[in-house]
């Protein structure tokens, strides 16, 4: 009997343990909804284990969220594309070692046969056309990095969105769910490439959209990582934050991005060196 309860002891001790270093060993991070929805996570998670022996953890969201689980010392690091969010959750001491990781840019979206007649336009002259046509515009309303920026454009569109109602419709959903009511309602919607070339390769020969406004210089979308500072939240594991992004931001990784392809078109440009 106490050579049964000895190696009963010793069992719970070893899974005591083996948890603990589990715990140790594990990365936990808030990102936005396209790392996740493209498959890039998916895809470098597995080379950083590897390498580095570290679990990666992640819960995709919108990046307003994903500041607010950095402020309740949710995670230890964050990957997120709201530059201007971002600096202010710094600003607040919660943030640091901010550093760029990669880039695309963000594309306006609609019906093939484009009802609004707005294909080639600058994004602002675009939305205005858009809303004087009240044809349907779908926003994800979520506070996520996406959100903040086409809301921005509204702005500089002199359109104010909390003024409209009957087409100007907020899902409160992810980039993929928002594409695709959009899609059943005929209507526009801001996406970034990544993001919009994964539901191209979903969608295939099915896909009713296409691209109608994009290439302009106020559509660019870094995403970079951010550390949370231990000083803030004492729970937080920055050895492994800062193994992550000098990870992330290393030629090695860098050129693994570069490499991340659907439909033979890169998803994410990587940009740690600039």
């Amino acid at each position: 009997m106490n050579l049964k309860k000895l190696a009963l002891l010793t069992a719970s001790v070893s899974m005591v343990f083996a948890t603990s270093l589990s715990a140790k060993d594990s990365l936990m991070m808030a990102t936005t909804t396209s790392t996740d929805n493209t498959g890039l996570l998916d895809y470098l998670a597995p080379i950083f284990e590897k390498e580095t022996g570290t679990n990666l953890k992640w819960v995709a969201t919108g990046t307003g969220k994903a500041l607010k689980m950095g402020g309740n010392c949710d995670v230890d690091i964050l990957f997120v594309h709201a530059p201007a969010s971002e600096k202010k959750f710094i600003a607040t001491g919660f943030g640091v070692d901010r550093k760029q990781v990669m880039y695309n840019d963000f594309v306006i979206v609609g019906p093939k046969k484009d009802p609004a007649m707005v294909n080639g336009m600058t994004p602002s002259d675009a939305l205005q056309k858009i809303k004087t046509n009240k044809s349907n515009f779908f926003s994800r309303g979520d506070n996520s990095g996406t959100n903040k920026k086409e809301l921005s454009l509204w702005k500089n569109a002199n359109v104010d969105t909390k003024a409209e109602s009957s087409w100007y419709v907020q899902t409160g959903q992810g980039m993929l769910r928002t594409i695709n009511m959009a899609s059943e309602k005929g209507g526009y919607t801001m996406t970034d490439r990544g993001t919009w070339i994964k539901y191209m390769s979903q969608t295939g020969d099915k896909n009713m959209m296409k691209v109608v406004v994009e290439g302009d210089k106020s559509l660019f979308n870094q995403y970079s990582v951010v550390s949370i500072n231990k000083e803030k939240c004492a729970n937080v594991k920055p050895e492994l934050a800062k193994k992550f992004t000098n990870w992330v931001v290393s030629p090695t990784t860098q050129k693994t991005i570069a490499d991340f392809r659907l439909l033979g078109q890169a998803l994410f440009i990587p940009n740690a060196d600039k």
